[in-house]
């Protein structure tokens, strides 16, 4: 079961522009996984509610809300991120170099 349930968040991820993501960040659901911490594996454990896990990264600095300095550069360079939906959260994290060619 959970195998699945990460395929369907694996399909469910793409590349999105930050500007079409503005209204949920202006609501306070977007949340940014560092680099380092696998996208779809974060959205696996919140989606499975493995809150102790989510706990430390958060403490980690691994994960946690988008911040206002995040937005502004993502916004003012018109970037692109990769993100996962696991309401009430947009899980966001700043593509790879190599993934934009």
């Amino acid at each position: 079961m959970e195998d699945l349930l990460k395929d369907k968040l694996n399909l469910d991820t793409s590349l999105i522009g930050w500007h079409e993501l503005q209204r949920h960040f202006a609501s306070g659901c977007v949340v940014s996984v560092r680099p380092g911490l696998d996208l779809v594996e974060a959205a696996l454990s919140v989606s499975k509610d493995e809150k102790e896990k989510v706990e430390q990264w958060i403490l980690e600095g691994r994960m946690g809300k988008t911040t206002d300095e995040e937005a502004r550069i993502w916004y003012e360079s018109k970037a692109a991120v990769w993100a996962v939906v696991v309401k009430p959260w947009v899980l966001v994290q700043e593509p790879k170099p190599e993934s934009l060619q």
